[in-house]
């Protein structure tokens, strides 16, 4: 049943085109705009190396975050959860074929992403060694983690059309400030000290250590991620509403 429904969420999630223009389709155009035309100051080094990971951590953030706040917002609003819940389908289950859901999407994104960065001359320097991938899957799935607690916790608690206005404005606001395109050191920094707490910085910084310098395990990053995946996962599990 859960695999049967992970595969419905998916098919839905992939037949809707404004939910494609955010997970996938925003973050492909940024990472290919930014990454061949000298707009920001990224530092030392080609653009396209800075920009990468913090594009792919802006793709998780899409999908795990602010995709599935809007979507299952507005299916809690139209009484598809309160149907699903008295189904034969768990109410843990629905979550877990949602989670599926979400991974598989983030799946398609990191093949297309890696794609065209490596068109743009990308060298991903901590790829090669078995640290290095395995730091870049923890990452990403805390980070897959933290971001769905957050949005099945706005989903669950805030009116559909509140819950598209604020999953919007904090996707707008993280892509400014989360050091996905911008590096943070351009902020003052008692900004910084902020910024670097939020789990975007976190796994877009991680992902930077080991994919552009080398850096082995970013035990600070992973812990900031799983912080925040306990605490989203909690909250959104103690106070979501079915209807």
């Amino acid at each position: 049943m859960i695999a049967t429904q992970a595969a419905l969420e998916t098919k839905m999630l992939l037949r809707n085109g404004e939910q494609l223009l955010l997970t996938v389709v925003i973050p492909a155009l940024l990472l290919a705009l930014f990454g061949s035309v000298d707009i920001v100051d990224t530092g030392a080094g080609k653009a396209v190396d800075f920009l990468a990971p913090g594009i792919l951590a802006l793709a998780v953030m899409s999908t795990a975050f602010t995709g599935q706040a809007i979507a299952t917002g507005f299916e809690r609003r139209y009484g598809v959860l309160k149907r699903l819940a008295v189904s034969p389908l768990p109410r843990w289950g629905l979550m877990t074929a949602k989670t599926l859901s979400v991974l598989v999407t983030e799946i398609l994104q990191v093949i297309l992403l890696t794609a065209i960065a490596f068109a743009l001359g990308w060298d991903p320097h901590g790829a090669g060694t078995f640290e290095g991938v395995l730091a870049v899957l923890l990452l990403l799935v805390l980070g897959t983690a933290a971001f769905s607690g957050l949005g099945l916790l706005m989903a669950g608690t805030l009116k559909a059309e509140a819950t598209l206005a604020a999953a919007n404005l904090v996707f707008l606001l993280l892509l400014v400030g989360g050091g996905v395109i911008v590096p943070l050191d351009k902020f003052p920094p008692t900004a910084q000290d902020v910024l670097g707490l939020l789990p975007i910085t976190a796994l877009s910084d991680g992902l930077r250590d080991v994919l552009q310098h080398g850096a082995g395990m970013p035990w600070g990053d992973l812990g900031i991620l799983a912080g925040w995946a306990v605490v989203g996962l909690a909250a959104a599990g103690r106070f979501f509403r079915w209807e």
